[in-house]
């Protein structure tokens, strides 16, 4: 996110002069004839032509070029940083063969087929199934949310019903008719979620313990609630646990957070299960967690794995997924369940969403505002995580950008606040800290109608929704409400622990159980010392 929000602001862009030769005009329609709309590509290839791209205008030929230090990604259709990008010796991007879906005529005389790029015919289930089935591959070419055959329908509100279906068509509705014009929504609460990310330990947990202080309640008596997305590596499971106790949510993050992007963005169904169903029973046994309330899962680096990522959270029985970023925009966007399309465009480049119907509720990441002043300010790209919104640079910037963005919220159609932060740039910016600490003290202050909880307790109100009155006594905001002081594993067992699947490294896990044989990982989750590979 960051790059590309660097790469909107400083790419230098300069139009070629045009010339009245007839043949360079025709040269021009000759480079141009097979070019998609606002595609870049390259006249010359190399290193040292990496950073140079044009694309076709009706002024003819708009050359861009990259900042110094990054290169063109063809695949991408962004800059980079240079030593990322693979493709300087390409002049444009891979040219995809096109399933035949849409002719005059019907290619196929079987029910229920579909052509192949090469007019062969195939089963129309088998398209975007995630195996190439057509001999050219095409079967998997044509797959976003407006070209899947076999994608989720528009909402529909006749069969989209509360408790378990929430749909819109642009998103923006509040449940429950709380709100029926989307504006001066004042019967309904005004939900915040914080979330963090990756792994609870000793470089973040004095962290938690100030933001999350006996002191800050909810207008229902209540501590304020957060929901934490816990990667397996170097976590903590005493401190897991105590987290748990005291309230908050405890989701999967994955066991390896794989550094490669792409091995979320392609994984197959076992790939993600054996990392989020994985995750999720390591979390349940050594945080000693057996109320299955982990229900959640976010991907690592937000690269969404598409359907076979929500397949796997179907079959292992995952709540919700809080993965997809939406485009800033203004009322936001209220979560939804994957019944029915998506309610906003797929975010984010070579991003993979999922195009069919799944039985998933998605906790979508609204892009948050980062103008300091949204009335005179030209327009930004948003930022879903807080970190990567890199013009805040200050505390009294980072308080007016809260401010601003819970206003924006909770002036409009109040859809739920998201703050999503990974611990270190709290950490490492003390000012920062402080002004989302006063922050939180102000609105809690001022604003009796809202309401720090978790992502679970969202859903719980969306599939049940009560007014601001009622919200004070609401059931499912009272779990756990007001824990007292640990009793229990007050010193956790420190297991110095190696794994066949970690070659080389001798790690150490904190645990209330008795320490396991082996440091559990993908295919011995339980590290019992038994590999499964299947």
């Amino acid at each position: 996110m960051w790059l590309q929000s660097v790469t909107a602001v400083l790419l230098i862009s300069f139009a070629l002069a045009q010339q009245d030769d007839d043949d360079q005009l025709t040269e021009e329609q000759k480079i141009c004839s097979d070019k998609s709309a606002g595609e870049l590509f390259r006249l010359k290839t190399g290193d040292t032509n990496c950073r140079n791209v044009v694309q076709c205008t009706a002024a003819g030929l708009q050359a861009i070029r990259c900042p110094p230090g990054l290169a063109f990604d063809l695949e991408k259709q962004t800059c980079d940083w240079k030593w990322a990008v693979k493709n300087c010796d390409k002049v444009t991007k891979e040219k995809k063969v096109q399933p035949l879906l849409k002719t005059d005529d019907p290619l196929c005389p079987q029910e229920n087929h579909l052509a192949c790029g090469d007019g062969n015919c195939i089963e129309r289930g088998l398209f975007c199934n995630g195996e190439k089935d057509c001999n050219d591959g095409s079967d998997e070419n044509a797959c976003d949310i407006n070209e899947d055959p076999n994608r989720a329908p528009a909402c529909d509100k006749d069969i989209c019903k509360l408790p378990d279906c929430f749909c819109s068509e642009d998103g923006t509705e509040v449940p429950g008719g709380l709100c029926p014009s989307g504006f001066e929504c004042d019967r309904v609460p005004q939900m915040i979620t914080i979330t963090f990310d990756d792994a609870i330990n000793q470089n973040n947990i004095d962290l938690y313990d100030d933001i999350f202080r006996r002191e800050r309640r909810n207008a229902n008596g209540c501590t304020i609630k957060g929901t934490f997305f816990v990667s397996h590596k170097y976590s903590n499971y005493s401190a897991v646990q105590n987290i748990h106790r005291l309230g908050h949510e405890i989701a999967a993050h994955s066991i390896t957070h794989n550094n490669d992007e792409q091995f979320w963005t392609k994984g197959s169904v076992d790939d993600w299960a054996k990392e989020m169903a994985g995750s999720r029973l390591i979390i349940e046994k050594f945080a000693n967690i057996t109320d299955n309330s982990v229900l959640g899962l976010r991907a690592p680096y937000l690269r969404v794995g598409g359907n076979n990522q929500f397949t796997m959270m179907e079959e292992q029985s995952f709540l919700y997924d809080s993965s997809i970023t939406a485009p800033l925009q203004n009322p936001p966007l209220w979560p939804y369940t994957m019944y029915f399309k998506m309610p906003h465009r797929c975010h984010g480049n070579l991003q993979n969403c999922p195009t069919r119907s799944h039985a998933v509720w998605e906790m979508v990441m609204n892009e948050l505002d980062r103008r300091e002043d949204p009335t005179v300010d030209e327009d930004l790209p948003g930022c879903a995580m807080i970190d990567s919104c890199s013009n805040i640079l200050t505390g009294d910037q980072f308080y007016n950008f809260l401010t601003h963005n819970f206003y924006r919220h909770f002036d409009q159609n109040r859809a739920p606040l998201g703050l999503f932060y990974h611990s270190a740039w709290l950490k490492n910016n003390p000012e920062f800290a402080d002004a989302f600490l006063y922050w939180i003290d102000e609105v809690l202050a001022n604003h009796k109608n809202a309401y720090f909880i978790t992502m679970t307790q969202v859903i719980q109100w969306i599939q049940e929704p009560v007014d601001v009155d009622q919200a004070a006594n609401y059931a499912p905001w009272q779990e756990r409400c007001d824990p007292g002081p640990r009793t229990e594993c007050l010193v956790a067992n420190s297991c110095k622990l190696s794994s066949d699947e970690v070659p080389g490294e001798v790690l150490n896990m904190q645990t209330c159980l008795r320490c396991p044989n082996k440091y559990p990982w993908l295919n011995d989750p339980t590290g019992n010392g038994i590999i499964n590979k299947q």
